[in-house]
């Protein structure tokens, strides 16, 4: 079995066949795990838990559809008798006893979880670049396919465990592209939900408005089963490619490396040649009415979400004590001077009270965001919006891959469906040319659409194929 190009749902049907039973399967993921330590793509690695879950393949249950399949959970997503640490040193110790209902419908389908993922202290940023926790002899969670690239984030353990081929699938969380960048830049598939379709009990918060779980996996179809488990639902098939129309807005098209530029416009040329209809849209006043939602929805509702969180925990935490554990500059540098304070920037470099800026964001302009999504989808007859899911390939991993500016960049295109609630995919396309660095495809369909994007993801999966392994 050619572990390296194993999928999900090809691990489930030999699993099902009896071709593989699952305590082979762990067996090699727990080997890869640690053969790789050099990511630090785990917080902790459950061997002993994860091979007496396999143990069932002697005696258990095949009509699962995860039966004995090895995933892994982002370390802010509560797992039973495992530590949930949400990345930072003051909730190291806190073990939930019971499962987050994302973590528990996997279970129920026979998921077998191998370990919890680091990420970017907190989810707050794109790099992974976390100092608080590492396996290997670097800082931060590093790149499938360049150990000295980042990852990208915040779900950048689970993205870079795919992409590292050490196993098909897990969960990541997002908020304003958290599933999608470490996706991107690790060449994985991923999903973003439209907000609400999964629950979120049980994981650590930044914005309820803005926050989701989501699947990650080697390819849409996987993800697609990762949904379905999750969601319910029947099986997704493949659709027609021909029906489709996707529409392309110039303002997601800036700052570009040449790599992903080049990917992207022969990405387009494949899906017109599969009978894709690809209509030139204009979203002008996207950036602008992105601006007024994004920071200050996430900067406002983190303090009064964490607060509700760290009760939920019993583990006595006030928001200020966990504050003053944060271990990495760029997120502490936000708790302290905007969360902690309730304060955001203001037009002339000050800082002003949280609260109207808020309040505006969510009475006014995140209603005319959703408009103007929903104005462009209808009036357009499209299926959805495509884009690069970043504009570069992954950059140096140090701790300027943190800055504020480069935040800005790699969450471009992603965190405007975020701030709408509206779905998004995220698919592998290509190795730049001469980077030879995954890029990543985007769709943003419609709020609800969740079930159309997965279907013409998985159509997709058979233009694109799946990225080669990287390279040891």
């Amino acid at each position: 079995m050619d572990f390296d190009q194993l999928t999900l749902t090809e691990a489930a049907d030999n699993l099902s066949a009896g071709k593989v039973t699952s305590t082979a399967l762990t067996q090699e993921a727990l080997a890869r795990a640690k053969a790789n330590a050099d990511l630090n793509a785990f917080i902790t690695l459950d061997e002993a838990g994860a091979l007496e879950a396999a143990a069932f393949d002697a005696k258990g249950d095949r009509s699962k559809p995860l039966g004995g399949v090895p995933v892994v959970i982002k370390d802010n997503i509560e797992v039973a008798g495992l530590p949930c640490s949400a990345g930072t040193p003051a909730l190291k110790d806190y073990v939930p006893g019971v499962d987050a209902p994302v973590v528990a419908k996997l279970r129920a389908a026979g998921a077998i979880i191998i370990g919890k993922t680091s990420m970017h202290e907190l989810a707050f940023g794109i790099s992974g670049y976390n100092t608080a926790f590492k396996t290997g002899a670097e800082v931060g969670v590093r790149n499938a396919y360049d150990r000295a690239r980042i990852a990208g984030g915040s779900s950048s353990g689970t993205g870079a465990a795919i992409g590292a081929r050490i196993v098909a699938g897990g969960l990541g969380t997002d908020t304003g592209g958290s599933v999608r960048v470490p996706a991107a830049l690790n060449g994985c598939a991923s999903l973003r939900p439209t907000v609400g379709r999964y629950p979120q009990d049980g994981i650590a918060p930044i914005s309820h408005t803005r926050d989701t779980a989501g699947p990650m996996a080697a390819t849409m179809a996987d993800v697609a089963l990762l949904d379905r488990v999750i969601a319910g639902g029947d099986p997704i098939l493949p659709a027609d490619l021909k029906p489709v129309r996707i529409g392309i807005a110039k303002a997601m098209l800036a700052n570009l490396d040449p790599d992903t530029e080049a990917a992207f416009q022969a990405a387009i040329a494949q899906m017109k040649a599969r009978g894709v209809t690809v209509v030139e849209v204009e979203m002008p006043q996207l950036a602008a009415l992105n601006g007024q939602v994004g920071f200050p929805v996430a900067l406002y509702e983190a303090y009064d979400d964490m607060v509700s969180y760290l009760k939920h925990t019993s583990t006595g935490l006030t928001i200020e004590a966990l504050a003053n554990e944060i271990s990495s500059p760029d997120v502490r540098g936000t708790y302290d001077g905007l969360v902690i304070p309730r304060k955001l920037p203001g037009p002339d470099g000050t800082l002003v009270d949280a609260k109207p800026v808020y309040d505006a964001a969510i009475k006014t302009a995140r209603p005319a965001l959703q408009a103007l999504y929903r104005d462009t989808f209808s009036n357009n007859k499209l299926d959805a919006i495509a884009f690069p899911t970043t504009p570069r390939v992954a950059i140096a991993s140090n701790p300027d891959s943190s800055s504020l500016e480069n935040f800005g960049l790699f969450i471009q295109n992603t965190d405007p469906g975020s701030n709408a609630g509206i779905p998004g995919i995220q698919i592998p396309i290509a190795l730049g040319a001469s980077s030879r660095l995954p890029i990543g495809l985007e769709l943003d369909g419609p709020a609800g659409s969740d079930r159309r994007l997965l279907a013409i993801g998985m159509a997709l999966d058979g233009v694109f194929k799946r990225l080669p392994p990287p390279t040891s």
